[in-house]
């Protein structure tokens, strides 16, 4: 009974963590600094990743002209990925900046949040999303997916705030489906 009680008092405190975790992110407003970095982050991604997505062949130009498509994209990707996958990558599992842990914790909690958001991919494409299936499996999206995955920590740990890493997450997965190839890759 006792351990019943422990379990209870446990969750409850989990839960009251990650509520106030969602609060923090989604309230705090980031301010010039933090687009500052964020831009500097995305500057960082695009010089790693353009040119190991185009030597890699990973990578083309293939702009969409269809504005259904272009909408759909632009809207869809800051749903998902965008929101979902930094609620639950970055806000719920890293620590809040707020929370002042230390600095080994948060290492700790940095690479496990990465090795979860790699490994979603390919699993997800295992069993939700089969039309990604090649794309999510391929070594250089898991690499470009990882330091994207660092990208978006980075971002949302300097700020505290979510914005950032959303901004991050939408701009690389937009730029790759309308105008690098990843529409064509995904549906053909």
């Amino acid at each position: 009974m006792l351990n019943l009680i422990m379990f209870n008092f446990s969750a409850i405190g989990l839960l009251d963590l990650l509520a106030r975790r969602l609060t923090l992110a989604f309230s705090t407003i980031p301010d010039f600094t933090d687009w500052l970095v964020t831009a500097m982050l995305v500057l960082a991604y695009t010089a790693i990743a353009l040119p190991v997505g185009f030597w890699s062949g990973f990578l083309k130009i293939d702009v969409q002209t269809s504005w259904p498509t272009i909408t759909g994209v632009l809207i869809g990707c800051l749903l998902t990925p965008g929101l979902s996958e930094e609620v639950f990558f970055r806000v719920l599992i890293l620590p809040h900046p707020r929370e002042n842990v230390p600095g080994l914790m948060l290492w700790f909690w940095g690479w496990a949040s990465l090795v979860l958001f790699v490994v979603y991919h390919p699993l997800n494409a295992l069993t939700f999303y089969p039309i990604g299936r090649s794309t999510f499996m391929n070594p250089v999206f898991l690499l470009l997916a990882a330091i994207l995955g660092v990208a978006c920590s980075i971002a949302y740990l300097q700020s505290g705030s979510i914005w950032p890493a959303v901004a991050v997450h939408w701009l690389v997965v937009t730029a790759w489906l309308l105008l690098l190839g990843g529409y064509r890759r995904l549906y053909g």
